[in-house]
């Protein structure tokens, strides 16, 4: 791994959870030595990609992160593309609507719409989620390039007694993904959440991301997931329309065949 590299992967430690960071837990966080870390962290304090705070002495991300992501956004727009699929999700569900988008092998969370109808709901904080332990992840894997499943075997980090935690567990979720077109996280991430997910697309046919629905385990019905499967189709639908693709034909047939109030086809591009 380049010096370079090592430099900017610094900045995956940085969170919404975790906003400030000083440098001896950043040395045990990456796993390096005090004076290289400080040496990665002069170098990106240069390039204005991280700032310390001088009051508490630790890291933030710079304002050089900001202007990359207004311009990313601006050129290659995901975010603003969820908003309203997602407040209509989590309208008509009653639960809490999401969205992730897959960069490489890594999985990020992108937005969330948490809806008013319950005092207890599902709260979205994740900067990036477990391909094996995820609703969204097991979308893609399922859907997704090849080579997910090297980065998803390399981890079976347990979280709760239903995590797959084996190739043989992991390959069991996928093959109900594969069937049904929706990707399915019983408590498995946390032990309160049940989620359901389906694949997005992008102008390339490939799948860019999931949107899924988290809801309260102690909430999820038949009745709730059949309206959950149905608007999860039509948000997906929306969002790969509005990132420049087309929902593959072999996804939309799955969804026809296996969606509780099956959708009419979307023509094929």
């Amino acid at each position: 791994m380049s010096s370079v590299i090592k430099a900017l992967d610094l900045l995956n430690y940085f969170s919404v959870t975790q906003p400030e960071i000083g440098l001896s837990h950043l040395c045990r966080l990456a796993g390096r030595d005090k004076a290289t870390t400080h040496r990665h962290l002069q170098a990106l304090e240069l390039a204005g990609l991280v700032e310390q705070n001088s009051s508490t002495k630790q890291y933030r991300l710079g304002p050089a992160v900001l202007q990359l992501a207004q311009t990313r956004e601006a050129t290659v727009p995901r975010k603003s593309g969820t908003e309203r699929p997602l407040r209509d999700l989590a309208t008509v569900t009653g639960e809490t609507a999401h969205a992730t988008v897959l960069s490489g092998t890594t999985l990020y969370g992108l937005a969330a719409c948490e809806s008013p109808r319950h005092a207890t709901r599902a709260i979205i904080d994740l900067d990036r989620f477990p391909l094996h332990a995820t609703a969204s992840g097991l979308c893609a894997l399922a859907f997704g390039p090849t080579g997910l499943m090297d980065t998803a075997l390399s981890d079976f980090t347990k979280f709760t007694e239903t995590t797959a935690t084996t190739p043989y567990a992991l390959q069991e979720a996928l093959a109900a993904a594969h069937t049904t077109g929706f990707g399915r996280a019983d408590r498995s991430y946390e032990t309160e959440i049940h989620s359901l997910s389906a694949p997005l697309f992008d102008h390339t046919g490939q799948c860019a991301g999931a949107v899924s629905v988290a809801s309260v385990a102690t909430r999820f019905t038949p009745t709730l997931e059949q309206t959950i499967k149905q608007n999860l189709v039509i948000a997906a639908r929306d969002i790969t329309h509005n990132w420049g693709g087309t929902v593959p034909l072999t996804v939309e047939t799955l969804w026809a065949k296996f969606c509780p109030a099956p959708q009419e086809l979307e023509p094929a591009s």
